[in-house]
């Protein structure tokens, strides 16, 4: 079952290509701190930007560094039906473990073509499907409603990943699933009260950084240890507000460059941080001792 905490992962770039020398660090890190598992290919990993042959070769390679130690999973989706069904294939194919599927952008569909949509790619492939909300980029909310009826008549559509910010949708999502049907936070900021509300784990930007600390929130929740959960949550309010300061993923780049871990690159139309953010950001670390 998907469970734990698993780091949306960024893709270093070096000279407008994928750095690998970074990121087998960066893999070496998650899994000594003991992040659960890995996506790849998702919003933070700036997958909008990557071409396909890219995609597949950052997956390879992953997969080949991460040697089933932990599971993997790869962000697929597209606003296109026949090219996320392709894609997602592909990924089975490569030896992923589960595929991030993001609602359908642009195309402002309504519930019925987003049961349609994820109910055609379900019976297209087999791999284990992840659905994504995150309204604020898409323009689309999947309502329970869908998600619920979606979990309980496919049986490859195995979680979401939630990051609309509403814990009525999400408990009832919980609610009305099976048990091994997971409900993944996507927002750092509510890591704790979704995990509160009966989810099963993290999709996080933060455990970038801070991998432990979040896999320690998650593993206590599982034990229902909220109250200890609660003090390693408070701590990271700070780190988890200006990460999102700017555009997700420039502020985590930005300081996995000040940690020394990567180099400063993003691609467009993604830029370098403004001044005063970078300064705001910059104290942030400091005080996590991060730099």
């Amino acid at each position: 079952m998907l469970k734990g905490s698993y780091v949306a992962l960024v893709t270093p770039f070096k000279n407008n290509e994928i750095d690998y020398n970074s990121l087998e660090k960066l893999i070496d890190f998650q899994i000594e701190n003991k992040t659960d598992g890995i996506l790849f290919c998702g919003t933070t990993g700036e997958s909008p930007a990557l071409a396909g042959d890219e995609k597949e070769r950052l997956v390879r390679f992953g997969l080949k560094k991460i040697d089933k130690r932990i599971p993997v999973m790869m962000g697929t989706g597209t606003n296109n039906l026949q090219h996320t069904i392709s894609a997602t294939t592909r990924a089975a194919e490569w030896g992923i473990d589960y595929t991030l599927i993001i609602t359908p952008y642009y195309n402002k569909p309504t519930q019925k073509g987003l049961y349609n949509y994820f109910k055609a790619i379900a019976e297209n492939t087999t791999i284990p499907i992840v659905i994504y909300n995150v309204p604020g980029r898409t323009g689309v909310n999947i309502q329970a409603e869908t998600t619920i009826q979606l979990a309980n008549e496919f049986s490859n559509i195995v979680g979401i990943k939630e990051a609309s910010g509403d814990l009525d949708q999400l408990s009832r999502i919980v609610k009305n699933t099976d048990k091994d049907f997971a409900v993944m936070s996507g927002e750092d900021a509510l890591n704790l009260p979704i995990m509160s509300c009966g989810g099963d784990g993290v999709i996080s930007v933060t455990a970038n950084l801070l991998p432990r600390e979040l896999h320690d929130i998650v593993a206590l929740c599982s034990k229902q240890k909220y109250t200890d959960a609660l003090k390693i949550h408070q701590e990271l309010i700070d780190i988890n507000e200006v990460l999102f300061i700017e555009s997700n993923p420039i502020p985590v780049k930005e300081s996995l460059y000040l940690m020394k871990m990567i180099e400063r690159e993003l691609r467009s139309p993604l830029c370098f941080m403004e001044d005063d953010n970078l300064i705001k950001l910059k104290k942030v670390l400091k005080k996590y001792k991060l730099v």
